[in-house]
């Protein structure tokens, strides 16, 4: 298959692609947040190479993991096996399947899900301290992917913790899981640059800023988030039902901790949406449990057979339809004839005017989006299974055959989205413990990080800069590298980004000295 250039795929390669040739963070480059994201890229970049397909190798492989863990959580609360088959369904259909392209917003949660898995094996099935250490050290891998949601996964395993210490009478397993924790990360943090990793690693302490606020929370809550409102309000009738069904239910520890594992996992997708973005549905793993929850409640209120192949196949045809909207492209691309879709204006054989739903927009910027369908593969090893704009293609093209780029490691500062072209030259990094992984002022790199580029540039001490110039974003390329620029270079190229999307469409600037 061929996959479009996705926005974000960037930063993925260019961090998996410094650690797999021996680079470390935070002193040969700064990250905002721990390195477990780029882990398995690095690794598999140095089994398969350096292509952006080996991304979706990857991501498969962390797909399959969670999948697993997720299947694993199930089986520790003894749901059936057709309530546990439908629910995986649902979960592939619904996170997996559109996640084919590794994100730390994602990742961080495929490690939550494999430290509950064996946090929920241990409490509810084999007391092992081998569950238990597992348990505590992927939560703190998940932390040291993204700090949000894997903070969100501490305090949601030292709650079912404590419930069950509270429960039992006994708080040797809190106890240790909380020193595993902190051993795990002494061992994964003191090997690094102390300054390096003080000034990088974002707890809301300047250069940095925290990026939660709970009045946010609370009107994404109530203004934005249907699905959480519904399953907050479907939970609340089945929890009724329950309990006037059976009152006794709620008694029994494994039920209530998965309730409390439900609300906990409520709860952070709520802060998540404002905490992490990107992608927009990048929460969407609650609705899973949500849906297993729910099986489950409907299971012990409905007398029906549960556990025959006909639930089975109704259940599994409901899910189908139900998110057919995540897997009709596919099909679509598959069995229906290939053709160009169009946009702009048309008319009819008759001369009038034909409005329908893919061009009753026009876009009256200075320049036309190009649809994805009429994107182009490039000839480069790197770019394999890729597809780009066409004017991309041809403009990197116009990049690796200038001069510059022919010789000897050339000093190039890549400031775009074609971060695999360090590959394809190649050429070096700027290294240090001050250098930024990617250029997102504010987010990755501060103005400390930005004077040093325009001290640099000012001094020409890059052969060859490119430039990626996209006005609807905040600084995401910083527009006063950019002024600089300007100033002191001149700019002989110029082309389409890897971007579609009208509201931030951008442009690939060429700068030599």
């Amino acid at each position: 298959m061929t996959y479009p250039y996705r926005i974000n795929n960037f930063i993925t390669w260019v961090g998996a692609y410094r650690m797999s040739r021996g680079e470390v963070p935070y002193s040969d480059f700064g990250i905002p947040m721990g390195y477990m994201f780029w882990a398995v890229p690095a690794l598999f970049f140095k089994v398969f190479g350096p292509y952006m397909v080996t991304l979706v190798k990857a991501q498969a492989f962390l797909n399959i993991l969670s999948g697993l863990a997720f299947r694993s959580i199930l089986s520790s609360f003894r749901l059936g096996a057709v309530i546990r088959f439908a629910s995986v369904v649902f979960f592939v259909l619904t996170y997996s399947l559109v996640n084919f392209w590794p994100w730390y917003n994602h990742t961080v949660i495929v490690y939550e899900l494999i430290s509950l898995a064996f946090l929920m094996a241990y409490l509810l099935t084999e007391r092992k301290a081998v569950w238990l250490i597992l348990a505590a050290v992927f939560c703190f891998i998940s932390f040291f992917t993204k700090q949000d949601g894997g903070g969100l996964c501490l305090l949601i395993s030292l709650a079912l913790l404590g419930y069950d210490a509270f429960m039992e009478r006994k708080w040797k397993g809190l106890v240790i899981y909380a020193v595993v924790v902190a051993t795990t990360g002494a061992f994964m943090i003191l090997p690094l640059s102390r300054e390096g990793f003080s000034f990088w690693f974002n707890l809301g302490q300047p250069p940095h800023s925290s990026r939660i606020s709970w009045g946010d929370v609370l009107t994404g809550l109530l203004a934005e988030s249907k699905s959480l409102r519904m399953s907050m309000v479907f939970i609340a009738l089945l929890g009724f039902a329950l309990f006037y069904h059976d009152g006794k239910l709620f008694l029994k520890k494994d039920r209530m901790m998965w309730l409390f594992l439900l609300l906990g996992i409520l709860v952070q997708a709520i802060i998540l949406q404002e905490t992490s973005y990107v992608p927009l549905d990048n929460n969407i793993y609650f609705m899973s449990f949500v849906f297993a929850w729910m099986l489950w409640a409907l299971a012990e209120l409905l007398p029906l057979p549960w556990n025959s192949y006909g639930t089975l196949a109704g259940l599994c045809l409901g899910i189908l339809l139900m998110q057919s909207g995540r897997y009709s492209g596919y099909i679509n691309s598959l069995v229906l004839p290939k053709k160009q879709l169009s946009d702009g204006i048309q008319f009819s054989p008759q001369g009038e005017n034909l409005v329908g739903r893919k061009n009753h927009l026009l876009y009256f910027g200075n320049r036309k989006d190009i649809p994805v369908s009429q994107w182009v593969p490039s000839g480069l090893p790197v770019f394999r299974n890729m597809i780009m704009p066409a004017p991309t293609v041809e403009g990197i093209d116009r990049i690796l055959s200038m001069d510059v780029m022919k010789k000897k490691d050339p000093k190039v500062l890549n400031m775009t989205e074609l971060t695999p072209l360090a590959a394809a030259v190649p050429y070096s990094f700027d290294k240090g413990i001050y250098e930024p992984l990617w250029h997102h002022l504010g987010v990755s790199m501060f103005n400390r990080q930005a004077r040093t580029y325009e001290e640099r540039i000012a001094q020409k001490t890059y052969d060859l800069v490119l430039f990626e110039y996209i006005p609807g974003l905040n600084n995401f390329f910083p527009f006063r590298i950019r002024d600089s620029l300007q100033k002191h270079y001149r700019k002989v190229d110029s082309f389409y980004a890897p971007r579609s999307g009208q509201e931030s469409m951008g442009t690939v600037e060429v700068y030599r000295r």
